[in-house]
């Protein structure tokens, strides 16, 4: 049988709930529907209400990112868990794709792919986002062991999460491969610099900085604030900060006023619809992500499929992504000083133009391909 005959199915989440790996799940089943027959198997419920942080799990954008699926997956309800199993049996897939973000549904992904590994014979592949949260605990290892039980087949996204891998799962074959860029957004709605600022009613003759993405510790943000009052002294400049609160917001605002920021950072406490996404972007002359930990980031593939540079942090898979130099500059974390030099390097140096022309160049890197080619290696293993 050839390779465009064969049938995956992939397991994760898609609209009407939000976010990057819905948005990541979804097109990984457009580009593998390309080539392949592929079910698309989803959650019905992601986080029962009380358990998830933020205001709400669900995209209310004016266009959403879809592919037709079967929400069939409840997260808190073992039976759905069993009744997936046994659709997936019915189909009699070769491969079954699972999206791995959170160990928080290891016993759901978990249950499915052990009672798959007893009843059928469809190989089974992991595709981790982050093998373990930033702030992981024991019972995260214990969910992970538990899912990855019966599965030999992973895909990561950098080398640190490859080793987080291997820890668990010592003779797990694993693939890497760069997280694949998001161009989506441009789609949705394209925005120049000038229309942007001019609807987010920002000066044309400011330079603009972009945080984006949800706030939580390890995003480092706090740093990025910090760096701001040394570049305003230099730059005529503003940080917009776009994204929703997972942790208080007052600490930051605090920091804001005690540093006399208010009039360089403007904060939009949301989550971002699609149709937005690239209006904050087009905006931007420069990204900034100031991680104090991390594997990896759907926002810097955002960002380069937006084709706009990147300024990040040496730590995960981030210095695999962001070419220092090149596409970006890559600094020290947790330091205030490295990322204001490298924001002052930016600007003194007037790298945006020649950033954006080789993350142009370098867009075949970030293309989906390598992970179809990885996900389509084990479907051509034969080992028992």
């Amino acid at each position: 049988m050839s390779q465009a005959q064969r049938k995956i199915a992939v397991l994760g989440l898609s609209y009407p709930f939000r976010g990057g790996i819905a948005h990541y799940s979804t097109l990984l089943v457009r580009e593998l529907r390309k080539k392949h027959t592929v079910e698309f198997i989803t959650l019905c419920r992601q986080y029962p209400e009380r358990l998830f942080p933020g205001k709400t799990q669900y995209d209310y954008s004016a266009q959403g990112l879809t592919e037709e699926n079967h929400a069939l997956i409840d997260s808190v309800n073992p039976v759905s868990w069993v009744k997936t199993a046994m659709a997936l049996k019915k189909e009699e897939v070769d491969l079954i794709v699972v999206q791995w973000w959170n160990p928080f549904f290891g016993l759901a992904f978990g249950t499915i792919v052990n009672l798959m590994a007893l009843i059928s014979k469809s190989k089974i592949c992991f595709l981790c986002h982050n093998v373990m949260p930033h702030e992981s605990t024991l019972l995260d290892r214990v969910l992970s062991k538990y899912a990855f039980l019966r599965s030999k087949y992973f895909i990561v996204h950098s080398d640190e999460d490859r080793r987080h891998l291997l820890s668990i799962k010592p003779r797990a074959i694993v693939r890497t491969n760069v997280h694949p860029t998001y161009s989506i957004f441009g789609d949705f709605a394209a925005y120049n610099k000038t229309g942007a600022r001019t609807e987010l009613r920002i000066s044309t003759d400011q330079k603009v900085l972009l945080f984006f993405g949800m706030i939580r510790p390890y995003k480092g943000l706090k740093y990025l604030i910090q760096a701001m009052a040394r570049v305003v002294k230099s730059i005529n400049c503003v940080l917009l900060v776009v994204g929703e609160f997972y942790e208080p917001k007052e600490g930051y605002l605090a920091l804001i006023k005690q540093l006399g920021l208010e009039k360089h950072i403007i904060i939009r406490d949301e989550y971002v619809k699609n149709e937005m996404v690239s209006l904050y972007f087009a905006s931007a002359d420069v990204v900034v992500l100031p991680y104090v930990s991390a594997t990896q980031s759907g926002i810097v593939q955002i960002a380069f499929g937006l084709n706009k540079p990147v300024i990040t942090t040496n730590v995960g898979g981030l210095p695999e992504a962001v070419e220092d130099g090149r596409t970006g500059f890559v600094v020290d974390p947790a330091s205030p000083d490295k990322l204001a030099e490298a924001i002052l390097k930016f600007y003194d140096g007037d790298y945006e133009a020649q950033f954006c022309e080789r993350i142009k160049e370098k867009s075949d890197a970030f293309s989906w391909d390598a992970e179809v080619n990885n996900i389509e290696s084990f479907l051509a293993d034969r080992q028992s």
